[in-house]
């Protein structure tokens, strides 16, 4: 998972989101869990372009309605002067389980 910074297009401040990408069937899908949103395209690049749009939108929109800081605050996200950064993520492993037969 890598991480990217959205600035604001006023410039008043920056986020930082940790985003993954990866492809199903012929797209590729970039999605920023720390706000659980998602975008699709062609490459892995239009994808990202993708989420950045969509992701500065939502913040746009949000900080428009006066509830930007109660989602951040609430999706765990960290002030530090004019950059909100998300929690520390402590590990990040994959586990196996057995299905039932179905």
């Amino acid at each position: 998972m890598a991480n990217t910074t959205i600035s604001a297009r006023n410039g008043v401040g920056n986020i930082t989101l940790g985003v993954e990408v990866w492809k199903e069937g012929t797209i590729y899908i970039a999605y920023a869990s720390d706000l659980d949103i998602s975008s699709v395209g062609k490459t892995a690049n239009q994808a990202k372009s993708c989420l950045r749009e969509a992701v500065s939108l939502f913040i746009e929109e949000a900080a428009r309605m006066g509830t930007l800081v109660a989602i951040l605050e609430e999706s765990g996200f960290e002030r530090r002067g004019k950059t909100y950064r998300p929690r520390p993520v402590l590990a990040r492993e994959r586990m196996t389980l057995a299905l039932p037969a179905v």
